[in-house]
């Protein structure tokens, strides 16, 4: 009997998946992995996105080790010849190419804050000469935003292509590969979420079914309390230096010194957590795609 996965929470709309037919506990371990992605707090915070980002980690963990069953071998192996079998292959590569480049995104913005925050320092009392550092650090960002805008729209152009080939299978090759396309929509999605929060952006609404960015970031600016709750810490970053930039004598005093310099530390602790799993995340995607692969070969 083929046993259904069960709904994610609504914010994923994602479509019920049936799994192989045959009983082991990876299935229903499966199943609660991608419930917990759903149920997990929707916000735009860098501790939301990580931990989002662990929870998918574990899925792809999940997913490798049903790759290792015999049962799923046999299914998946008369198969090496597929179309579907190249879409999946290529959809892996995306991944890896999308997790490259928010680990540039990452790094770069870590490498400038660290800068930012020893130029402060070693500045202090010199308003210029800070403000002069601050927008450097700015003006990389952009750089940063920009390689992301860039990444971003190639993003959308590859979930429009992304066009599975019919599957006209029996029902265990069908759940099967059901649930590697799925696991690579929910992967793809999540990355978007984390170059939109690395950028400072918010994503607008799409009328995709697998719009867990916009349900992540979109939130109404209703409240200044709200908004700085939902801003994620590269973002506060950046206002907070804007703002002084902003200023028509460009000064920056002590206590905003101060305020950024907290601010920038907070930033590093976050881009550490988020560059750790990130790179996790990518050796799970190598090792699947490497379990794919054997199997196909055989």
């Amino acid at each position: 009997m083929v046993v259904s996965s069960s709904n994610t929470k609504a914010c994923y709309h994602a479509r019920s998946i049936s799994l192989p037919s045959r009983p082991h506990p990876l299935i229903p371990e499966f199943e609660e992995h991608m419930r917990r992605l759903g149920a997990s707090e929707a916000t735009s915070s860098s501790s939301s996105i990580s931990h989002k980002l662990s929870g998918l980690r574990d899925l792809h963990d999940c997913v490798d080790d049903l790759l290792l069953l015999p049962f799923t071998q046999q299914v998946l192996a008369p198969y090496h010849h597929e179309q579907w079998v190249d879409e999946l292959l290529d959809g892996s590569l995306r991944l890896l190419d999308i997790c490259g480049t928010a680990k540039d995104a990452l790094l770069q913005t870590r490498e400038g804050a660290c800068i930012l925050q020893w130029s402060m320092r070693r500045r202090q009392g010199n308003e210029n000469g800070i403000s002069n550092e601050i927008a450097k650090y700015l003006t990389s960002r952009k750089k940063v935003k920009k390689a992301i805008k860039k990444a971003l729209r190639n993003l959308k152009g590859m979930k429009n292509e992304s066009t599975f080939s019919a599957l006209n299978k029996d029902s265990e090759t069908f759940s099967t590969v059901s649930m590697l396309r799925e696991v690579e929509k929910v992967t793809l999605t999540l990355i978007e979420a984390l170059l939109c929060s690395i950028a400072g952006t918010t994503a607008h609404s799409r009328r995709s079914g697998w719009s867990l960015v916009s349900k992540l970031m979109q939130h109404k600016r209703v409240a200044c309390e709200e908004v700085e709750a939902d801003h994620s810490e590269f973002e506060k970053v950046d206002d907070a230096l804007c703002t002084i930039l902003g200023n028509k004598n460009k000064s920056v005093n002590l206590v905003q010194a101060n305020d950024v310099q907290n601010e920038l530390g907070k930033l590093e602790l976050s881009i550490h957590d988020l560059e750790e799993e990130i790179e996790l995340l990518s050796r799970r995607l190598i090792k699947t795609r490497v379990s794919l692969l054997n199997i196909l070969s055989h």
